[in-house]
């Protein structure tokens, strides 16, 4: 039977399989749009199948297959926070959201016929329970005759599977055995008849949790009948399903680097042509948050490789937000810096193309004996809006450049020019600064304390977690300054918790801008006021 693997794990046949149109970076990269949320449509579980063989109809030129990761619901969820989406995920299995492109204009986005073919959703062959894995750790491949196609990781979603169960059980009950297919990465394609198509979903944590190979092999099928939509296919469409877009439809991109082509296709800049994820209330919120609030928050959630080590700000009491772009630069050569290093190289050109509240990334292998940014490039980076810059490496002229007022950290100060070290060779290409991986788009945020990166899809609910952590310190600190002992207050107990939430229903203005605070027993004293004036308005110990 086509859910005999989902039936024999859940008790109960599937009854809805719902799938995400666009998730990955990479493939929103490709489709030149990246969503403010996720959107979805239906197939029907007669789609439902195992590994075999999939029908191309006679005169049907484009079967598109899309490898992705399959979540099986295991508990009932209706109304969840995201906080609790993933514990209703039963099971992970690997997916194939086959569909005929021939017919995707006359469904209207609702792939009804496109997409729910019988035999159009393979599943399996092995589920894997989802208590046993890392929903960040997760990897998807996919092959077309042997050969790799797709591969991506969980970790670049969009909109990540929590996010996904609480979203989709916002107004309809998720049950027991239903399906949800969350998108896929760039390199989904079209298979012709005779061609095998495979997809593998394992965890990244530990290779031998692995789905095996979903194999489903193309058949030619009957030729379809004369009534409804017939098949239609434009070169639009065409390239939609074969992942190549019309130059006419091609998104705007920075100028072309000197250097040699990047292995992927570059990430879109932020603010091209995309709603913006950095909206200016998350802008302001995030400058009066902590970067060791967050740095806490990010590795409550696995995060633990997120900050930029090793950089300092210029100036201090810093404060940078902004979205990433990024620069990258290969050991000197004298032969590849005869060829890229001079004139309106690479690294002038990224500085020329940085829009208002973006951050420049500069990834110089942590080398300080020579500089990756001076006054000049500094100062044409604040004439455009930039939020400010951050680099491994070192920064020369560096007096001038933290007189100019921009946010910029550096690993260190030299007065060697660029070619000493480097070649800047390529940009908007995912990186690695100060041992943390920075990508396009990728949320910067920096203090006195250091930097750290923000993927998008968790900035909200990071930002949200963050805030309560530093009103829970508040309210400890004011207890503290008050005389209140640190058993059951630090971290805050069960005792103290009814007083934190009266608290936060209406609290005191804040302590680090205001004049005398209230203490806990009502009182002010010029000696409370000068005591308070001492404390921080945010701890910086990382609960464990």
């Amino acid at each position: 039977m086509t859910h005999d693997a989902v039936t024999a794990s859940t008790g109960r046949r599937p009854g809805k399989v719902l799938a995400v149109h666009l998730n990955y970076r990479s493939r929103a990269r490709q489709r030149g749009r990246v969503p403010d949320h996720a959107s979805y449509f239906l197939k029907p579980s007669s789609s439902l199948t195992g590994s075999g063989p999939v029908e191309q109809p006679a005169g049907v030129e484009l079967l598109g297959f899309e490898g992705e990761i399959a979540l099986i619901i295991g508990r009932t969820a209706h109304r969840v926070a995201p906080a609790d989406g993933w514990a209703h995920v039963g099971w992970v299995t690997a997916a194939n959201d086959l569909g005929l492109y021939d017919l995707r204009y006359a469904d209207g986005g609702s792939n009804v016929r496109a997409k729910g073919g019988d035999g159009f959703t393979p599943l399996g062959p092995t589920l894997l329970p989802a208590a046993q894995l890392r929903p960040d750790a997760l990897r998807v491949r996919t092959w077309l005759d042997g050969e790799l196609v797709q591969e991506d990781e969980s970790s670049t979603l969009l909109f990540g599977f929590a996010e996904l169960v609480a979203d989709l059980s916002r107004l309809l009950t998720l049950e027991v055995g239903d399906v949800i297919l969350t998108g896929t990465p760039a390199g989904a394609s079209v298979a012709g008849i005779g061609q095998r198509v495979e997809v593998e979903v394992d965890s990244l944590r530990d290779p031998d949790r692995s789905t095996g190979r979903l194999r489903t092999d193309v058949v030619a099928g009957p030729e379809l009948a004369a009534w409804g939509a017939p098949p239609r296919v434009d070169p639009a469409t065409r390239a939609d399903a074969t992942g190549t877009r019309p130059a006419s439809t091609e998104p705007r991109r920075p100028p072309k680097p000197a250097g040699p082509p990047a292995p992927a296709p570059p990430a879109e800049p932020a603010g091209a042509d995309t709603p913006p994820v950095l909206t200016d209330d998350l802008r302001a919120r995030l400058t009066r948050v902590a970067v060791a609030t967050l740095s806490v928050q990010l590795r409550a959630r696995g995060f633990d490789t997120v900050s930029i080590d090793g950089v300092r700000a210029l100036t201090p009491g810093t404060r940078l937000v902004g979205t990433a772009r990024t620069l990258r630069y290969v050991p000197f050569r004298k032969d590849l810096f005869a060829e890229h290093g001079g004139g309106f190289n690479t690294q002038k050109r990224a500085v020329d193309s940085l829009e208002p509240g973006q951050v420049l990334v500069m990834e110089a292998r942590g080398v300080a004996g020579a500089g990756t940014l001076g006054d000049i490039l500094a100062l044409r980076a604040r004439t455009l809006g930039a939020a400010g810059i951050v680099t491994d490496g070192a920064v020369r002229d560096s007096a001038a450049v933290a007189a100019l007022g921009l946010p910029v950290l550096a690993a260190a100060a030299h007065p060697a020019v660029l070619g000493r070290r480097h070649v800047p060779w390529d940009t908007d290409v995912t990186i690695a600064c100060g041992g943390a991986t920075v990508q396009v788009g990728d949320i910067v945020v920096a203090d006195d304390d250091g930097a750290v990166v923000i993927p998008p899809t968790l900035l909200a609910d990071v930002l949200a977690a963050a805030e309560e952590q530093e009103s829970r310190e508040r309210f400890i600190t004011e207890q503290v300054a008050a005389g209140a002992e640190l058993a059951g207050l630090y971290p805050l107990g069960p005792d103290w918790e009814p007083a934190y939430r009266a608290w936060a229903a209406d609290p005191p203005a804040d302590i680090s801008t205001a004049g005398p605070a209230v203490t806990s027993a009502g009182i002010t004293t010029p000696a409370d006021a000068a005591r308070e004036s001492t404390i921080p308005t945010t701890t910086r110990e990382e609960h464990r």
